[in-house]
């Protein structure tokens, strides 16, 4: 059974290498356990979107609650999924800082992230026309 999560969190270290080392780490893990998705950044602020089986998502979810560069952690979206949506990436990322403003003023009150004001279809919804605009890279 597929699953899609959607979570926010604040970075603790919102330097770039802190974020690459994050993506790192999501593109060698995730092929092995099945999981896709994209990762949303700006303002120190993580949006992120995970697919995949259920049992893999929950455990991934478990060591990201559990891991020390997030804080402020909360679930936007869980639901049991037909196909996945996220599907060409081990791990996508959007730069927040490096995209039309018009996007995100498309999704809430003011040109910046903030997924915390946000429901969590919106939130999808947000992911969703990063990947059709094509602000998503990495592609895996």
């Amino acid at each position: 059974m597929l699953v899609r999560l959607v979570y926010a969190s604040r970075a603790v270290d919102p330097s770039p290498d802190a974020i690459e080392a994050i993506l790192a780490e999501s593109r060698s893990h995730n092929p092995a356990s099945g999981i896709t998705g994209i990762l949303c950044y700006g303002g120190g602020i993580f949006l992120q979107a995970i697919e995949g089986g259920r049992s893999a998502v929950n455990r991934l979810y478990s060591h990201i609650l559990h891991d020390a560069r997030h804080r402020q952690i909360e679930l936007l979206v869980y639901e049991e999924i037909c196909e996945r949506r996220f599907g060409g990436w081990t791990m996508g990322q959007a730069n927040l800082a490096k995209i039309n403003h018009s996007i995100l003023l498309k999704y809430s009150e003011k040109p910046e992230l903030d997924p915390y004001a946000m429901s969590g279809k919106v939130a999808l919804a947000l992911l969703e026309e990063l990947m059709a605009t094509a602000s998503i890279i990495g592609r895996a």
